[in-house]
């Protein structure tokens, strides 16, 4: 590859990390909902997939840079969330656990890719566990930092809520991104794979 084309794939792979981040973002902040069965937190229309996209596009190295950016915008967006922290411990332990950390695993989503000898697998595999890794910080935030905060009012042990709460919106986080993604690779399964990208 010539260093005219490199140039050109590093500018368009930033290109669309961008336009990735601003849907993910537009998906997460207007198009969630709280879950009637869930305690609190919300559930969104897939606002997972389009990094799960570029990850799968680029590979989890570039997947991890691109869901980091994203995490340091939502957290951004959620300073008020952070702010509550009482100590230098606990705003550090929110911004890592609530933000940073837990959406910026989503760019392993596509650590399986070429792994199973089949794309579908891959990619559930893929969202499965990006999701079990988000659901872990969370978990371990609302125990360690959100419970010594707030206890909860129906009397139940920090770990216990903590699992209630979390599970409460990602599993159906898990499941909507699951099947939205396996919905679309099918038809976009050529640009999942970077193929288009390999023919320019």
């Amino acid at each position: 590859m010539t260093t005219r084309n490199r140039n050109n794939s590093n500018t368009q792979r930033l290109l669309e990390s961008a336009i990735m981040i601003g849907i993910a973002t537009v998906l997460n902040e207007f198009f969630a909902f709280k879950a009637f069965w869930s305690f609190g937190g919300s559930v969104t229309l897939g606002s997972m997939i389009p990094l799960v996209f570029i990850a799968w596009r680029w590979g989890a190295g570039h997947g991890l840079f691109t869901a980091a950016v994203f995490a340091l915008l939502q957290m951004i967006i959620g300073v008020k969330n952070v702010t509550y922290g009482q100590n230098a411990f606990q705003v550090i332990s929110i911004a890592l656990l609530d933000y940073i950390l837990a959406y910026t695993v989503i760019g392993l989503a596509g650590i399986f890719r070429g792994r199973f000898k089949n794309n579908l697998v891959e990619l559930g595999s893929g969202i499965v566990l990006a999701c079990a890794l988000r659901f872990g910080c969370h978990f371990f935030s609302g125990w360690l930092i959100w419970d010594a905060l707030w206890p909860n009012s129906q009397n139940l042990s920090g770990p216990v809520y903590s699992w209630v709460y979390n599970s409460g919106y990602m599993l159906p986080e898990t499941l909507i991104a699951f099947v939205i993604g396996l919905l679309l690779f099918v038809p976009l399964k050529r640009y999942f794979l970077g193929e288009d990208i390999k023919q320019a």
